[in-house]
């Protein structure tokens, strides 16, 4: 099966990841956050999905899509258009360059966040590893 950004799949496919990859694990040692992707509509997505991430000092405590209107609270919330986490993904778009120009939203402790680059860095790297597929293709 291939995994597709964004689905169902893929978030739990993330959390394995997470859980079992040294690198990562070793870099977000001292993280501590949970984190709601808000995924907009664009492109090829018509409707907007989100995703609950609890990350814990290395560890991927739990990773589910939330239902339409089902409401989680966090200590992030990262929203995006579809178009442009596809482009992070890609690696087409550096993740704290779309931070910086809004292209990718964070709604939280931005200081956390610029003292944890490494960290930040690392997840995007072990999101992109698994990202196979895109909607449409």
């Amino acid at each position: 099966m291939t995994i597709v950004f964004p689905s169902e799949e893929w978030v739990l496919t993330l959390k394995e990841k997470l859980n079992s990859d040294e690198q990562y694990q070793r870099i977000a040692k001292n993280w501590e956050g949970d984190i709601i992707y808000v995924v907009e509509p664009s492109g090829v997505l018509e409707e907007e999905i989100k995703f609950y991430i609890d990350l814990w000092h290395g560890t991927c405590r739990k990773a589910i899509m939330l239902k339409p209107g089902e409401q989680q609270e966090a200590a992030f919330v990262l929203r995006a258009s579809y178009d442009n986490l596809a482009r992070i993904l890609k690696g087409d778009l550096d993740p704290m360059q779309a931070m910086l120009t809004r292209k990718l939203k964070v709604e939280g402790s931005m200081i956390y966040m610029m003292r944890n680059v490494p960290t930040v860095l690392d997840y995007v790297r072990c999101c992109q590893e698994i990202t196979e597929s895109f909607l449409g293709e």
